[in-house]
């Protein structure tokens, strides 16, 4: 009975976690057509934000409650999700053109990040594990609250960088639908609640269940929560792309993805230093090399329907190997 409850309590949280983030993100959108912000910056900040919420909700949440790898295995899974299957289902519909900017600047800006966090954590690895007795599930390093606070600050720097760039190349406003200011704040801050339980519904509902089932924090942040947090990002995308708003999509997904990275696990790591197991080390690696491999795509100007298809498959075979192992 108790997990049928549970079960109810996790539907109506992420229920609440995507209509909260689509009630957000039509809020924030109107207010940037206000102000007459270009599409791609649109989809870096405002709606990578809004699709961020969910993400931010769960993993502050888990650190809170002292769940440390729910933070940490949250931000990699909805990052992988986002890279290969958001990005790889868009192609899939219809090929996706990268803005000029964000194969220059954002893109490679994710993957530095990627790479000095990797660095970071590498040296904890190395310090602390021997290599030939350390388990999956043992925990081998921390995001401590030093590293916290350097991500909060390269996301504040990196927000700068952005509203510089808007200022510089106000359009006339971009196709996106005006409503009131005060309805916009409205809208902005009803979705946040609904964001905010439901992030809190997810996280009391996930624990429970992985407890009954006996699955590791790691596995079902990477998958279960990492799903069910991302959906807001594979629904804006998949909208935009359809509609033509391909800057909207692409700069959604690079956008949330270094979000995740900077602000959710900076915010998370310095409530209470998130603990990172091995499992959870290996899936990290898996995320940097699949984002090599994305880029690549992108360098062509143009992510294809060929392309797109071998991203879905590489995130099934890896959804697979984290259920297996």
């Amino acid at each position: 009975m108790m997990m049928v409850l549970y079960i109810v309590v996790l539907i109506v949280g992420f229920v609440g976690l995507v209509k909260g983030a689509d009630i957000f993100v039509d809020g924030s959108s109107s207010l940037a057509a206000i102000f007459k912000v270009p599409s791609v910056i649109i989809g870096l900040t405002i709606v990578a934000m809004g699709t961020s919420a969910p993400e931010l909700a769960v993993s502050t949440s888990a650190a809170i409650k002292g769940a440390n790898e729910i933070a940490f295995s949250n931000v990699i899974g909805s990052n992988i999700f986002n890279l290969l299957m958001v990005l790889g289902v868009c192609a899939v519909i219809k090929p996706v053109p990268i803005e000029k900017a964000i194969r220059k600047r954002d893109y490679p800006f994710a993957i530095l990040i990627e790479l000095l966090l990797l660095a970071a954590l590498s040296i904890g690895v190395f310090k602390n594990v021997d290599f030939s007795t350390v388990k999956m599930m043992d925990d081998v390093t921390v995001v401590s609250r030093p590293i916290g606070i350097g991500l909060i600050v390269l996301f504040v720097g990196y927000i700068g960088v952005l509203i510089y760039s808007a200022l510089k190349n106000k359009t006339q406003g971009d196709s996106i639908k005006k409503m009131s200011p005060v309805k916009s704040m409205i809208f902005i801050i009803l979705g946040a609640a609904l964001i905010i339980i439901g992030g809190q519904a997810v996280v009391y509902s996930a624990q429970e269940i992985a407890k009954a089932f006996g699955m590791s924090e790691t596995l079902i942040g990477l998958t279960i929560i990492a799903l069910g947090t991302s959906l807001p990002e594979l629904v804006t995308s998949i909208v935009a792309s359809r509609k033509g708003e391909n800057e909207l999509a692409v700069g959604n997904v690079v956008g949330s993805n270094i979000f995740n990275m900077l602000l959710i696990l900076g915010v998370s790591s310095t409530v209470n230093p998130s603990n990172v197991n091995f499992a959870s080390m290996i899936d990290f690696s898996i995320l940097i090399v699949a984002s090599i491999l994305v880029y690549i795509f992108a360098l062509t100007n143009k992510i294809r329907r060929t392309e797109g298809i071998i991203m879905i498959l590489i995130y099934a075979a890896t959804m697979v190997f984290a259920t297996l192992r």
